[in-house]
């Protein structure tokens, strides 16, 4: 079995993406808009490049995502999407990098928990949580 995130945007996948492939080190592997597609006689004019469908891999972990029509929007509430890192310097940088033009919730800190955690919204809307856990001892 695999679960996967699967994110809606209100039109701005592809910059999402485009973003996250950029600040995680993954590669998209599927960016697919409504043109071209059996969606895409059923899509009106101004939306058929917005995407239907993209997954992005991060080291063997996938993220999906497509951009919700307008009226099926609505915005992300009640999770955030979390990766899991052993280097603080990179939980750092993760954190720094999905925070600019975003809303940092937590400052990324140590924690009872963790070396380094941190939770954010970023400039598209999607909440993160960042942690790095401290070794059992």
């Amino acid at each position: 079995m695999q679960l996967n995130a699967y994110l809606n945007f209100n039109g701005q996948c592809e910059a999402a993406f485009r973003f996250y492939e950029q600040c995680l080190g993954g590669k998209i592997v599927a960016m697919v808009p409504h043109a071209g597609t059996p969606a895409a006689a059923h899509t009106p004019a101004e939306w058929q490049d917005k995407i239907l469908h993209a997954r992005l891999d991060v080291g063997g972990q996938v993220l999906m995502g497509s951009d919700a029509p307008p009226n099926h929007y609505d915005p992300p509430k009640g999770f955030a999407v979390t990766i899991g890192l052993n280097d603080p310097a990179e939980a750092e940088r993760i954190f720094h990098a999905l925070a600019e033009n975003g809303t940092v919730r937590m400052p990324i800190q140590e924690t009872f928990w963790a070396v380094r955690f941190g939770m954010l919204t970023d400039r598209f809307g999607i909440p993160w949580m960042i942690n790095c856990e401290k070794s059992a001892q």
